[in-house]
């Protein structure tokens, strides 16, 4: 007789709705998709230190479980973030489109800026909307909830204020742009990242992850940067300054200046154990 071979695939849908802590439906609709993502969000810090340890990080679902889901206290940048939620999302039910964006916020043309960030639209079955979707913006003004794929109507997501508008560009497609109210009173608009519904594929993805976590003219390979939402908030580690801004837009700052002081931060407020060997104070 011959031997059974057990296969398994690389995504546990439990362990991840486990790991973001889902006990809701799993069903493909608008519902799912904004709590999903939000409980998501909730969980898994963002956070570049593979890179600052100058490798780039893997891609492959079985490593991204193992990192970011299977317990070892990490967290990811966008290309993990949304290649694990665009991952959930298909074993739900939805189908989903990965995209790339040109990060743009402080340009004064988007054409400067390469496309750089990974994003995702999600299509939910009997909805002709479908909605952009984000758990890898590594910023105060990244989406908390998936907003449809609308121009210029305002969507408060979990308390956060964005919409979608639509720009010229020399492409044959549609540009569409995320714009986030920046948190306060005086509040105000602020391109976020510019992105085409182009759909972009997993070699895509290798190539320019490698770029961002190896490039010595990175961001991510020069200092730590690190973010997590609190409750009441939004916490946020930029090389060497902690910054905690409140939900009434309230902003407190301090520094981590020694490396036993930043691992502390790091493990105690953010949920992550820094790796041995990556030097974190430059």
């Amino acid at each position: 007789m011959p031997s059974t071979v057990r296969t398994t695939t690389p995504f546990d849908l439990d362990a991840y709705l486990d790991r973001i802590g889902w006990e809701g439906e799993r069903r493909p609709d608008a519902a799912v998709l904004r709590g999903v993502h939000l409980a998501h969000l909730r969980a898994i810090p963002f956070e570049n230190l593979d890179a600052l340890g100058g490798t780039a990080p893997s891609l492959a679902l079985s490593d991204l479980m193992d990192k970011l889901v299977h317990g070892r206290r990490r967290g990811g940048y966008c290309y993990e973030h949304n290649t694990l939620f665009a991952a959930a999302l298909e074993a739900l039910g939805f189908r989903v489109t990965r995209l790339t964006a040109r990060v743009v916020v402080g340009a004064e043309r988007f054409e400067d800026r390469p496309r750089t960030h990974m994003a995702l639209l999600a299509e939910v079955p009997g909805d002709p909307r479908p909605y952009l979707a984000d758990v890898g913006f590594g910023a105060i003004g990244s989406l908390l909830e998936p907003v449809p794929l609308t121009a210029d109507t305002e969507f408060h997501d979990a308390g956060r204020r964005h919409r979608l508008v639509r720009v010229p560009h020399r492409g044959p497609l549609e540009m569409w742009v995320l714009e986030a109210c920046r948190p306060g009173a005086d509040g105000g608009w602020e391109a976020q990242y510019a992105f085409t519904r182009e759909p972009f594929e997993e070699s895509d993805y290798e190539v320019v992850n490698w770029h961002v976590a190896t490039n010595p003219r990175s961001p991510f390979s020069r200092r730590p940067y690190v973010q997590r939402l609190t409750q009441d908030g939004h916490l946020f580690l930029d090389g060497d300054r902690v910054t905690a801004t409140r939900a009434d837009g309230t902003v407190t700052e301090r520094k981590a200046t020694v490396e036993a002081e930043m691992r502390r931060v790091l493990a105690e407020e953010f949920g992550i154990e820094a790796p041995e060997g990556v030097r974190l104070i430059r």
